[in-house]
């Protein structure tokens, strides 16, 4: 059992059926694959290893600015999970993250100095290289802040197995959000150091889920930033639910960074027997205040940034988002007793 059970992840559905409606959401997945396209032009080879690109059976897609606190933590965790290559697309750091990425053997580099907001928040850049690159290969869309767990503790070699054995070319994560026990600015942290030492609290409840009317996935919300920052308005807290992992075609496209894709069957990750995972989002390091600093004078994260001005201003004050009811975060197998994992049919 799942917090997803408690929620309508088996409702029927409300999406609509029509032809037309068929017809718009397959001109829409054109339109967002065309535009994409148009935006390879953005791109400046750096690093790219096109042949261990095409030798990899799993590949991890990014698109990263100023990560490197995060970045060798980030490489390792996937490693281990069993990433064959990384696809990356750098968003004209000046921290010495490209130069980092330039240096890793299993790390192809593109860079680019466009619009961040204007790339559809990365994807169509990453959409341009998976179209390229990922046809045919289990495709890891992931940020620098995003560490993927999974059922058991097991890793992806494994579940794509799984996923292959039935069928299925999309797998679900819930996006768990981690905090520290302070100050989100307080204490230091190092390039390389393991988040999960700084950040070891999360929402353990809280959560809601509903059938999105359009996209036909479990659209969650909840955590930590609902409650420090939306509570009057729930309904922009941020989206939880992510479709991180599939097995890629190049007629697919992702919609909305990786909350909904087309077609719509990849959003069908979070049916009751299928395994979902989480993805341990480590946004709240203390970084996050002069990372908010500049997004306040940037205007790159959302489409009206105006509105998002209290929250990043809380994080540059420091806000504290630990709580009475929080829980220490201890682990994966932790994780799928709470329900926030769920193994599904994967023995």
């Amino acid at each position: 059992m799942t917090i997803f059970a408690d929620m309508d992840a088996s409702a029927p559905r409300t999406a609509p059926t029509s032809l037309w409606f068929a017809y718009r959401m397959r001109w829409k997945r054109r339109r967002l694959l065309a535009r994409s396209l148009r935006r390879r032009k953005e791109l400046r080879r750096h690093s790219v290893m096109p042949d261990r690109i095409r030798a990899a059976p799993i590949l991890a897609f990014s698109t990263i600015r100023n990560e490197m606190l995060r970045l060798p933590h980030f490489l390792d965790h996937y490693r281990a999970l069993g990433v064959d290559h990384f696809v990356i697309v750098d968003n004209d750091s000046d921290d010495g993250t490209a130069a980092f990425l330039e240096g890793q053997r299993d790390v192809s580099l593109w860079r680019t100095g466009a619009s961040y907001k204007q790339s559809r928040f990365g994807v169509d850049w990453l959409t341009c290289l998976q179209f390229r690159f990922g046809h045919g290969k289990w495709c890891l869309t992931v940020d620098a802040d995003e560490l993927l767990v999974l059922p058991g503790g097991r890793d992806l070699r494994q579940l794509t197995a799984h996923l292959d054995k039935t069928g299925r070319d999309a797998f679900g994560a819930l996006m768990l959000d981690l905090y520290p026990d302070r100050s989100v600015t307080e204490g230091g942290f190092n390039a390389g150091d393991d988040p999960l030492d700084h950040l070891r609290w999360f929402d353990a409840t809280g959560y809601r889920g509903q059938r999105h009317r359009v996209f036909d996935n479990l659209w969650i919300q909840g955590g930590p930033r609902d409650r420090a920052f939306f509570r009057t308005e729930p309904e922009r807290a941020p989206t939880l639910n992510k479709t991180p992992l599939v097995r890629w075609n190049r007629r697919f496209a992702y919609v909305t960074s990786t909350h909904q894709a087309l077609p719509m069957r990849l959003n069908r990750v979070f049916e009751p027997g299928r395994p979902t995972g989480v993805l341990l989002h480590t946004k709240f390091l203390p970084d996050i205040g002069a990372k908010s600093a500049e997004e306040l004078n940037r205007r790159q994260h959302f489409e009206n940034s105006a509105l998002y001005a209290p929250y990043h201003q809380s994080l540059i004050a420091g806000v504290d988002l630990w709580y009475p009811g929080a829980t220490r975060y201890e682990g994966p197998s932790q994780l799928e007793q709470l329900g926030l994992i769920g193994r599904g049919d994967w023995p």
